[in-house]
């Protein structure tokens, strides 16, 4: 997803002056500066991670080697100070300094200048789209040299091939995100269809064991209405983490899992989106929408326990399911209301959810909703 732009666009000016802003060389150590500056953006003290990496660019000068790198992180920076103005001219002057995304990393910042530019582009689309494709351009030539040096020098293989993979990941990463955007901002170009499936392909092949690349394979396949195929794809994407600790890098990020949540409830699996659902909810209990989607869950298992579409599991009825939804739905409207949560349509449909299950279970008492 793309962070949150700016209301007050008349900033772009002053974000270009700090972009640009003179940069005089002197005696600092400028790439210990930098990785100070990483360090601190790393753990969250964004606003020294801010002042160091300008005291780097200010020690490295504009035309110097490692101008690229500097601008690249104050970019990163500005996007956690919610400056994304001053975040998009940093990037832009990034790319002067390695257009194609030849450079080594160290120097000019490797290709995540172009891949945030992608998810900061005001027109999205065809522009988001130029912009993955820059970087992912950059990623399969970094994959190529790295390829032919251990044909070379086999020495240190192990290492080597760790590498290449990493970077398969990250451009099956890419591909999947180019996939998104013409499930949706392109959707209506005639072969949208087409290069989604071109993309899905190349990414499985880069990276089958990601479980992001299996989840935009079920994205596009509920896309095609070809539902079975989207369970099987889920199936295969929670197979390689369910079982993971939370901290264990091939656990998918946050927002993905939540989108996994919708996905799964969107073609009828319910019961594994609630399993997924309270792992979030471990994780993070301030999350409105991980509440909502819990509760939602349950509402449907529930209907279709109700219905006949569906056996109820041993020792439970439809009645406990339904209570548990409504638990589940009261706890998201009063987080909500705590945080100011701005999703009005989420809010709605949850009372309505929560109205339909008083309707036929009756009203309780603020404390039988009550969640622990």
């Amino acid at each position: 997803m793309a962070p949150t732009k700016p209301k007050n666009k008349s900033q772009k000016d002053k974000a270009k002056a700090r972009a640009r802003g003179a940069a005089q060389p002197s005696n600092v150590n400028a790439r210990e500066l930098l990785n100070n500056a990483s360090a601190m953006l790393e753990v969250g003290d964004i606003e020294n991670a801010a002042k160091t990496a300008k005291s780097a660019y200010k020690a490295i000068g504009e035309d110097g080697k490692l101008a690229g790198a500097a601008l690249s992180l104050l970019g990163h920076i500005y996007v956690e100070l919610g400056e994304i103005e001053a975040a998009r001219e940093f990037f832009f002057a990034a790319v002067k300094t390695d257009e194609d995304g030849t450079l080594p990393e160290d120097v000019a910042g490797g290709p995540e200048k172009f891949l945030w530019l992608a998810q900061l582009s005001e027109e999205g689309g065809q522009d988001s789209v130029s912009w993955y494709d820059r970087g992912a351009s950059a990623l399969r030539l970094q994959i190529q040299t790295l390829s032919d040096e251990l044909e070379k020098r086999p020495h240190g293989k192990e290492q080597q091939e760790l590498l290449i993979t990493e970077k398969k990941r990250r451009l099956a990463a890419i591909l999947c995100a180019v996939a998104e955007v013409y499930m949706t901002d392109l959707s209506w170009e005639e072969d949208a269809e087409q290069r989604c499936e071109a993309l899905i392909t190349e990414a499985i092949m880069l990276a089958p064991e990601l479980a992001d690349t299996w989840q935009t394979v079920a994205n596009v396949r509920i896309s095609q209405t070809r539902v079975d195929e989207a369970k099987e794809a889920l199936r295969r994407s929670m197979a390689l983490w369910e079982l993971l600790e939370p901290e264990d890098p091939n656990v998918p990020q946050f927002p993905t899992r939540v989108s996994l949540v919708r996905l799964l409830i969107e073609v009828g699996m319910e019961e594994k989106a609630i399993d997924v659902a309270e792992r979030l909810i471990i994780e993070d209990d301030q999350a409105v929408e991980v509440w909502y989607l819990s509760g939602y869950g349950r509402y449907l298992l529930g209907e279709k326990i109700k219905s006949g579409e569906l056996q109820a599991p041993e020792g439970e009825t439809w009645q406990d399911i339904w209570r548990l939804s409504r638990k589940y739905l009261a706890q998201c409207l009063r987080t909500y209301a705590a945080i100011e949560y701005e999703d009005e349509r989420l809010g709605a449909h949850a009372q309505e959810l929560l109205d339909s299950i008083r309707g036929e279970l009756g009203v309780v008492g603020a404390e039988e909703d009550e969640v622990w």
